[in-house]
């Protein structure tokens, strides 16, 4: 009879590759990036301007002494494209002009002009984007409060900044003549 006897000595690793595991049938995504702050819940901070289902035109511009008259003539421009022939435009220029100005002089290193239009109006909002320096922000400038066509207007400080809006009458009704 033979006697089978095993060797006690070093282990030898195989001479095969071991099996190594099927491959993943979907590729793992890499986690998405998160926003630096997450947005407050409606009960939180205030809700953030949001223009829809109307024409609206943003323009930008830095807070320097030249700000409000190339602001007033672009948005002249913009609001040509929008077909108002009855909107008084020495009114429309004069109010984007004195609220720019009046951004401007509150400070900050740029300002930004937010127009939109509903049922002939017109809303013109300016922004200064300052949030260093949170007390309110100063009125609205008489001259432009006082202007025909202007429905109504007011300022907000909120966390864009210091806001002045007016509202414009894209189509005044004429003046009644007194007999």
């Amino acid at each position: 009879m033979s006697e089978v006897v095993e060797a006690k000595g070093p282990m030898v690793p195989p001479s095969f590759p071991p099996k190594s595991p099927p491959p993943q049938k979907k590729p793992v995504e890499p986690p998405r990036p998160q926003p630096a702050t997450k947005p407050k819940s409606l009960t939180g901070s205030p809700a953030r301007l949001v223009v829809t289902s109307r024409r609206a035109r943003v323009l930008a511009f830095r807070a320097d002494q030249w700000a409000a008259k190339k602001a007033a003539g672009q948005a002249a421009l913009a609001i040509a494209e929008w077909n108002y022939p009855l909107l008084d435009e020495h009114d429309f220029l004069k109010t984007v002009h004195g609220l720019v100005h009046t951004a401007v002089a509150a400070g900050g290193k740029r300002v930004s002009v937010h127009l939109a239009d509903q049922d002939s109006k017109i809303l013109v909002m300016v922004l200064n984007h300052q949030t260093d320096d949170q007390k309110d922000a100063g009125p609205v400038p008489a001259d432009v409060v006082v202007l025909r066509t202007v429905d109504a207007c007011g300022t907000h400080t909120d966390h864009d900044g210091h806001a002045w809006w007016a509202l414009l009458d894209a189509a005044p009704r004429p003046k009644k003549r007194l007999a």
